[in-house]
């Protein structure tokens, strides 16, 4: 369904922030993008989701296509009408609207009322905590709860695509493990696909079908997300998992100093 074709992306038309990035989502799939800060994930986004132009950067090289359509010549708007839609980091609320009012927000593209209060009760199934704050105002909500109705605000748009940045940053675990089982059965139920991006590899990895690594603007490995997890370097830079000091003092080791096998 979304296809990035060696893409390559500047900001200030100088600022050479993706290197040539190729991936996939099939229609109806979870694809997971994986990496440390800096690596380019959020810049891969907003060049999907076209909030590149918002920040004077620009896809400079290669092609992205939705549905056999280029779009990444596309304002926000546009591609926000063919059924992609960005959750920010946080997931950025309007502080001073009620939680209803926001997921209402998001509806914007669709006419009917009817229907409208049909996919607010249908958002309320998935965040149950949401139909008990509907009325509270956003601006006084937790990061957990703020990146509830970033997500529900989403699906309010009918999207195809979800394109999720960082949805656990700064959550507790039992909250991380609550909305990524809730990003499972969205997918699961509303056919959705979403494009993950995560630093929490562990989370990302166990609702993802297929996963891409990026480092320093360029995909460095991908392949299913079970054999990402059974990567020897997924474990040990991105799990914090790893064999070595079972035999060897961890001061002998020197992690700092290793370098990962794909470099």
């Amino acid at each position: 369904m979304l296809t990035l074709n060696n893409i390559e992306v500047r900001y200030a038309k100088v600022i050479l922030v993706l290197k040539g990035i190729s991936l996939k989502v099939p229609q109806g799939a979870v694809v997971a993008m994986l990496g440390a800060n800096g690596a380019g994930k959020s810049s891969t986004l907003k060049a999907i989701s076209g909030l590149l132009r918002t920040e004077d950067g620009a896809v400079t090289d290669g092609s992205i296509e939705f549905n056999g359509e280029m779009i990444h010549k596309h304002n926000p708007e546009d591609i926000a009408r063919k059924g992609i839609i960005q959750v920010m980091e946080g997931g950025h609320v309007l502080e001073h609207l009620t939680v209803e009012e926001n997921l209402i927000a998001g509806a914007a593209l669709v006419r009917s009322r009817r229907t409208v209060w049909k996919d607010l009760e249908m958002v309320y199934d998935y965040f149950p905590k949401l139909a008990d704050l509907r009325k509270a105002t956003s601006g006084y909500l937790s990061g957990g709860e703020r990146q509830m109705i970033g997500i529900g605000r989403a699906l309010m748009a009918h999207p195809k695509l979800i394109l999720l940045d960082e949805p656990s940053l700064g959550l507790a675990p039992l909250l991380v493990e609550t909305i990524f089982t809730i990003i499972k059965k969205i997918n699961t139920f509303e056919k959705t696909a979403v494009l993950l991006v995560e630093q929490n590899a562990r989370a990302a990895l166990s609702v993802a079908e297929y996963g891409y690594v990026l480092e320093n603007g360029r995909v460095v490995l991908d392949g299913p997300a079970e054999s990402l997890r059974e990567n020897e370097d997924i474990k040990e830079f991105y799990l914090g998992l790893s064999a070595v000091g079972a035999k060897k003092s961890f001061r002998d080791v020197k992690h700092y100093k290793r370098r990962k096998r794909w470099l």
